[in-house]
């Protein structure tokens, strides 16, 4: 099939494809999706352009591919029925342990030098190695670990392993 000829094959057929997918389905965005598929296979595979066998031939393809699709759904659909999600609302005292946490990690980065405090967000934040970190702030990498050092060490004074 020449580019030309598929141009005009996919002018032609592209919407009624998609309807026909469409109307089978009742899916809009499926019909789309496996449409562009089927246009894609007669693509790659370079079948001969014949209007008539062609139009039947995407067709075929077409229902071929959307219960293909039904399939995987259906799979899927009783894999994630399988699934169990045990989740589990957190005590109010985790909740309250939670936020006196957070409070105290906030004050202690809040009350870090700036220099300190910049190095420790550039590494746990953004998560930049320590050559990073050195070229972005134009200092070595020594500088860069005992800065973090340092900000580490404030940290743990402030704030108590859990």
């Amino acid at each position: 099939m020449t580019q030309e000829e598929f141009k005009y094959c996919f002018d032609q057929y592209f919407d009624p494809i998609r309807n026909y997918l469409y109307y089978r389905s009742g899916d809009s965005e499926l019909a789309t999706d496996i449409a562009q598929e089927v246009f894609l296979k007669v693509w790659e595979k370079k079948f001969e352009f014949e209007e008539n066998k062609t139009k039947g031939l995407l067709y075929k393809i077409a229902g071929d591919m959307l219960i293909s699709q039904i399939r995987k759904n259906k799979v899927a659909d009783s894999y994630r029925q399988t699934i169990e999600f045990n989740y589990k609302e957190d005590s109010p005292e985790e909740t309250l342990q939670y936020k006196e946490l957070k409070d105290n990690y906030e004050k202690a980065l809040a009350g870090l030098p700036e220099k300190q405090r910049i190095v420790f967000l550039m590494s746990r934040m953004e998560e930049l190695t320590y050559k990073e970190i050195a070229e972005r702030l134009d200092l070595s990498v020594k500088a860069v670990e005992k800065r973090m050092s340092i900000a580490l060490g404030e940290l743990r004074k402030i704030i108590p392993a859990q």
